[in-house]
């Protein structure tokens, strides 16, 4: 017994030795200074107990966001600030040059893609640590689940503490456990983002300063296009919009008799497609709120509620595409290469609706066997009594005068929507309205178009410190392969990003312009993340799917669609020449 006690302590100070070491290591690396002040050092040396860090190496703090521990990673971060501070970081000259610009970049001459990312790295060491904050961003977006059904165990252990010692129900349900809704809030795939912006923050400071953080913020970053989503959404999801949108596809399922595939059908076409009139974040909300109650009420399969979720966002994504002004990556470019409307109908529009007919005719066919199940649903729903269970479901009539007041109020805030002074006033005003019309409207929804808002927030925010990287690989493309290309980096960043980064590459051909685009929009729907409008269809949607939408089994549900899309915008580009 002695002998293995005398082991356990040898082992155990090996082990110490080592993470010490780690922690040394990670100074000497990232900071320069291998010297500490003895309660950060220990402090450091707790949380890679914690976290059971040996090395800092990239396949190890992957391996950790991955595990039931990710929660821990952005806590460190935000310890580790103070962990700056003591190396020194945050007290250098102020650097007005964040992120360094494209052209400022010493490139070697005739170099391939390897050397000019590598030479970026050398130049600028924290080009690595911000797109390893994002990387771990993304990763933590997958433990998503998993930390929610983490909160939901906590909340329902503390619960049954609380009965057990014989407090009364309104008591546990104004008790809430702190630890349950820390896991909920870091298990929040909206909220994501946003968390990581503090690492990104303590990053920047420790290799510039506070300066250079706030001026990034305040001045480099452009918050926009949340601000937009958070107020479109929140109008496009108002009582009489849905009401309005409702009726006219209900008039074109009623061609399909009303069934639950005919609905089914006419959502996932002519939605979409609107979203170039109303923007896609219009599109999406309208969409995602009948798809609940036209398909997602009537339990369909895992399958084919992925496969249904993957082709909205898909056919949203291309949607917007027969305008200039209602895709985000469309936006991004019409000024600077002068797309037009006429151009968008003649390049992308019809190719668009080739591609969604084609891609909701091919999901029809391969889950007809399941849509008579659903329907078996729907006639035992008909059965049922017609009086609304819920105040939020009755079908009075709504007055035209309320419904032409939100379109109003709609196509004031598409109008401006690069004017956030404006249509923000506007969204004050129309709260108002709403408050004043109280007897035609339902609660108007705020905490789903803010958690999108925050979202959208965060990826931009981390969005602007990955150009070093994802611009040289799109120049280095020729056509087919940057449409591939840009098919894939929008899986992993923002496709309005990536359309944005495109413009300030320099010689871009005109073949390259479109191909980049039709990659950007045909990956749109491969991840929560690709396309700005995804977010409100998941936050709406996502109490469909125990745990959460899962990012690998939406990947595949949208596969099908995105590969019909790619060779709708390629195969007629090549084909007409």
């Amino acid at each position: 017994m002695r002998r293995n006690s005398s082991f356990r302590r040898r082992s155990s100070g090996a082990s110490a030795n080592r993470t010490r070491r780690s922690s040394v290591a990670f100074r000497e690396q990232v900071l320069g200074s291998p010297s500490l002040p003895a309660p950060i050092q220990k402090m450091l040396d707790g949380i890679e107990r914690q976290l059971g860090i040996r090395d800092w190496s990239l396949s190890t703090l992957a391996a950790v966001a991955l595990s039931r521990r990710a929660w821990m990673i952005p806590v460190l971060f935000v310890l580790l600030a103070g962990f700056v501070i003591a190396a020194g970081g945050g007290g250098g000259t102020v650097e007005t040059n964040f992120p360094i610009a494209l052209e400022d970049y010493n490139d070697p001459e005739g170099g391939g893609i390897g050397s000019i990312l590598a030479s970026r790295i050398a130049e600028s060491p924290f080009n690595l640590v911000g797109s390893l904050v994002f990387l771990l961003a993304i990763c933590h977006t997958f433990a998503a689940a998993p930390l929610t059904a983490k909160a939901h165990h906590i909340k329902h252990h503390h619960e049954e503490e609380l009965r057990k010692a014989g407090k009364s129900e309104e008591f546990i349900k104004n008790s809430p456990s702190f630890k349950a809704e820390l896991f909920h809030f870091i298990g929040e795939v909206e909220a994501i983002f946003g968390i990581w912006v503090i690492a990104l923050m303590v990053a920047i400071i420790g290799f510039y300063d506070w300066s250079t953080f706030k001026d990034y913020i305040a001045h480099t970053v452009v918050y926009i296009e949340p601000m937009f989503v958070v107020v479109i959404m929140a109008i496009a999801s108002t009582r009489p919009i849905v009401k309005l949108a409702e009726q006219i596809m209900g008039r074109v399922a009623a061609f399909g008799q009303s069934t639950t595939q005919a609905w089914w059908f006419s959502i996932l076409t002519l939605a979409p497609l609107l979203g170039s009139f109303i923007t896609e974040p219009a599109a999406m909300t309208i969409a995602a709120l009948l798809l609940a109650k036209q398909f997602y009420d009537y339990n369909p399969s895992p399958k084919f509620a992925y496969a249904t979720i993957g082709l909205l966002f898909v056919n949203v994504s291309v949607g917007g595409t027969l305008t200039h002004f209602a895709a985000p990556p469309v936006l991004m470019v019409a000024a600077p290469w002068g797309w037009d409307i006429a151009f968008m109908m003649v390049n992308f529009g019809w190719k668009a609706v080739i591609g969604v007919v084609i891609a909701n005719i091919l999901y029809y066919i391969i889950f007809k066997n399941e849509f008579a199940n659903l329907k078996k649903s729907d006639s035992s729903e008909s059965s049922e009594t017609n009086t609304p269970v819920k105040w939020e479901d009755r079908e009075d009539p709504i007055p035209g005068w309320v419904t032409v007041t939100h379109l109003l109020f709609m196509a004031w805030t598409v109008f401006n929507a690069h004017y956030p002074p404006l249509f923000i006033g506007g969204f004050l005003f129309f709260i108002g309205f709403t408050m004043a019309s109280k007897a035609y409207q339902n609660k108007l929804e705020i905490k789903g178009p803010l958690l999108v808002g925050f979202f959208l927030a965060g990826l931009v925010t981390h969005g602007g410190v990955q150009a070093w990287w994802i611009a040289p690989v799109l120049q280095s493309l020729s056509e087919l392969p940057l449409m591939i290309g840009s098919t894939v980096l929008t899986a992993f960043n923002d496709n309005a990003a990536i359309t944005f980064l495109a413009t300030l590459v320099p010689g871009f051909t005109d073949g390259q312009k479109y191909a980049v685009v039709a990659g950007a929009v045909t990956g749109g729907g491969l991840t929560v993340i690709a396309n700005a409008p995804n977010p409100a269809g998941q936050s709406i949607l996502s109490r469909y799917f125990p745990g959460g939408v899962n990012p690998a089994n939406l990947a595949m549900g949208a596969a099908i669609p995105t590969v019909i899309m790619g060779v709708s915008y390629m195969g007629f580009y090549y084909l007409l020449g």
